[in-house]
């Protein structure tokens, strides 16, 4: 870690705390040694069991707590606290990699957004657990699976990432001073993007305000 932080080749440093995997006390070590290197911290927290990776995630201002499909009402609290102190960490839920895996159950998102913690939802795309690079079906299924309406999903899926990657102020949203990466789907309004599933909807790619792609 010294070696990378010198380098200045990474920003944040991410534990899998996990049962068998790193376990809590591993995950503060290692994340503890990563902020004094002043990289950000965030975790895979509570996928398959309750691992006490939100109570960690929520003790040490981590940015984000990925997955959360066993997070524990402790967990939830230890959330809810944070961000009403001021110390948000944002719950970034991944219902794409639930619905591969057959877990028994999708992350607590209602929960989670009624006791005022920032919800992001990505689609955790890697060749193991989720194999789906496909933002807008994470889109749906955050509305079909996770219960949320079609506004929170797009939030989640822009502003509240870019929070969960430090980076809201700069992107997630279409601002004065912000970069200009957006994309332009082709139905009348939002409330409609859970609606096709897995349908291709993209019209325009803007980044940086430079169109890379048009359909």
């Amino acid at each position: 870690m010294p070696q990378v932080a010198e380098q200045g080749i990474a920003t944040s440093c991410d534990v899998f705390c996990e049962r068998g995997v790193f376990e809590a006390p591993d995950a503060r070590r290692l994340l503890s040694r990563a902020a004094e290197l002043g990289l950000a911290t965030r975790l895979h927290a509570d996928e398959i069991n309750d691992s006490g990776g939100a109570e960690l995630a929520a003790e040490i201002g981590a940015l984000s707590a990925d997955h959360l499909g066993a997070i524990s009402d402790a967990g939830i609290d230890a959330l809810a606290v944070a961000a009403e102190t001021g110390r948000p960490v944002v719950a970034t839920l991944l219902p794409l990699t639930s619905f591969y895996l057959n877990e028994p159950a999708f992350a607590p998102a209602r929960r989670l957004i009624e006791r005022g913690v920032p919800v992001a939802v990505g689609t955790d795309f890697n060749p193991g657990t989720s194999p789906a690079p496909n933002a807008q079906l994470a889109l749906a299924f955050a509305a079909h699976r996770l219960g949320m309406s079609a506004s929170e999903a797009l939030a989640a899926l822009t502003i509240n990432a870019a929070a969960a990657l430090g980076l809201a102020a700069s992107h997630g949203s279409l601002e004065p001073g912000k970069h200009a990466d957006l994309v332009i789907w082709e139905p009348d309004s939002h409330a409609l993007l859970p609606y096709w599933l897995g349908a291709d909807l993209v019209r325009t790619v803007v980044k940086r305000g430079r169109v890379v792609f048009s359909a």
